[in-house]
């Protein structure tokens, strides 16, 4: 593994990854989406539903993996930077699809991101994209913890807090 100053934020939907990501791109840091929703919002203003953009599961995932790949390694490695999902969230969706981790898990060990942040999740909102429930949204926080670990990744844990004293908890641990 090659190891970088990156930092992602991850966490179950609805934890409020994406807000705490915004708050630090105000304050000037360089950031990357999360991949998954930017292919979902480029689809569906193209016309297609939810529903017909995560048809093919396998397709959307591998979608989504490949992205990703392609996005870290355009990145400067030694370049302070916060992702909103990391590599080993895809072992996760893979798993919840009935998929083979296999790609993710290979594709997770190939840089190392110098910090992980897991948040806590919050009570669940869907909105046009977002769909799940609290019960499902629990199952894939299982699952990114366990890919998190299984990649050997130490995760620090931030609780429900203000967007404020969690980005201060980031920073504070750069």
């Amino acid at each position: 593994m090659r190891p970088t100053r990156w930092t992602v934020i991850t966490g179950a939907p609805c934890s409020g990854k994406t807000t705490v990501i915004r708050r630090l791109a105000e304050k000037g840091f360089r950031i990357v989406d999360e991949v998954a929703r930017s292919i979902i919002d480029r689809e569906m203003a193209r016309g297609l539903s939810l529903e017909q953009v995560k048809s093919d599961p396998d397709r959307f995932e591998r979608g989504i993996l490949e992205r990703k790949l392609a996005i870290e390694s355009r990145l400067p490695e030694d370049e302070e930077i916060f992702f909103d999902r990391g590599m080993p969230d895809s072992i996760a969706y893979f798993r919840i699809e009935g998929l083979d981790p296999a790609a993710p898990t290979a594709a997770s060990r190939i840089r190392r991101y110098r910090r992980i942040w897991f948040f806590e999740r919050l009570s669940c909102e869907p909105d046009r994209v977002r769909t799940e429930d609290d019960a499902v949204a629990e199952r894939i926080e299982r699952l990114l913890l366990d890919a998190y670990r299984q990649v050997g990744y130490r995760v620090n844990r931030s609780p429900v807090c203000s967007v404020d004293e969690r980005v201060d908890r980031i920073l504070k641990s750069r």
